[in-house]
């Protein structure tokens, strides 16, 4: 059984890393970000009862797996039906430049076009990753990190990803 838990800031690489191990160890992946939101603008954080209910359901329906967010509220979910933990610890400028070198990502946004317009917004969400103090913070990462007892990895560079 393999059962993977993915987690960093913003830009660190998280969808990127799920997306190929998914590929080459066909697991089913789950990316918070399409679950943790309602679909209204501007964005509203769906309840964590609504978005406990979707991730039991992914988990429930599928034996081997991996789920990736920064939404350390909701990975509590699944920390202790995970067999692994990755974080991804990168410094912020890394991921930043990954942030602005990103693919479209049709599952979160309506065009290319939309997504770069999100981008000032998202490098400024980047760079107060290790100031913040909520969910989505280096804190939150890191007492998360620390509470798994399984195996877990900390990956912080690119380079150690690639």
């Amino acid at each position: 059984m393999i059962r993977i838990v993915i987690f960093g800031n913003s830009g660190s690489g998280k969808s990127t890393l799920a997306a190929k191990l998914s590929r080459e160890s066909a697991l089913a992946h789950l990316d918070l970000d399409t679950l943790a939101w309602e679909p209204v603008s501007p964005p509203v954080r769906c309840t964590l009862a609504k978005s406990r209910e979707a991730i039991n359901y992914f988990t429930d329906n599928n034996e081997n797996w991996i789920i990736e967010g920064c939404y350390s509220d909701l990975l509590e979910f699944v920390l202790k039906k995970a067999t692994k933990v990755i974080y991804l610890c990168l410094p912020i400028e890394h991921c930043v430049e990954n942030a602005k070198s990103r693919q479209w990502e049709p599952h979160k946004y309506e065009s290319k076009e939309a997504q770069d317009a999100n981008l000032n917004m998202l490098i400024t969400w980047i760079r107060q990753y290790e100031s913040r103090n909520d969910t989505f913070s280096k804190t939150a990462h890191e007492q998360l990190f620390n509470q798994f007892n399984g195996p877990k990895v900390r990956f912080s560079s690119n380079e150690q990803l690639a």
